[in-house]
């Protein structure tokens, strides 16, 4: 998906909320970037996970008039080492690398949905790598 998405008019604005020709106030277009889009999916991937914004790769498609998402994207994870001594590690970090990526999807999509007023459909994750926290962090 390229250029711009329009809110007004569009399947983006389920609520039926789009200005009128009697509303100067809210007359002309808004439009919501690819960029500003990748941003907002970006930085929703990366506090979710654990990592850092540029770390996150982000792609878009059309779900019937609506918007999928997928990301490919590390997580950050307790150090293995620490695990073994201490196994509740995991379940201080969020549960399993699954159950992590399982409950952010929901999240992700609430996120960026809310702060788009974009319909999301969809969010596919990918996890392309881990990285260890070691001392410090959770736990």
């Amino acid at each position: 998906m390229s250029g711009t998405r329009e809110r007004a008019g569009s399947a983006a604005d389920p609520a039926g909320q789009s200005p009128t020709s009697e509303s100067p106030e809210l007359a002309g277009h808004n439009r919501i970037s690819t960029q500003a889009l990748t941003s907002v999916a970006q930085a929703a991937a990366a506090e979710t996970f654990g990592v850092q914004p540029s770390e996150v790769r982000v792609s878009f498609s059309d779900d019937a008039g609506q918007l999928a998402i997928a990301l490919a994207t590390p997580i950050r994870v307790p150090g293995l080492s620490s695990v073994l001594g201490d196994a509740g590690r995991v379940g201080r970090f969020g549960g399993s690398i699954w159950q992590r990526t399982i409950a952010a999807k929901k999240g992700v999509l609430d996120q960026v949905g809310y702060l788009t007023g974009s319909q999301i459909s969809k969010v596919d994750i990918r996890i392309t790598g881990v990285r260890q926290q070691h001392k410090g962090g959770l736990g």
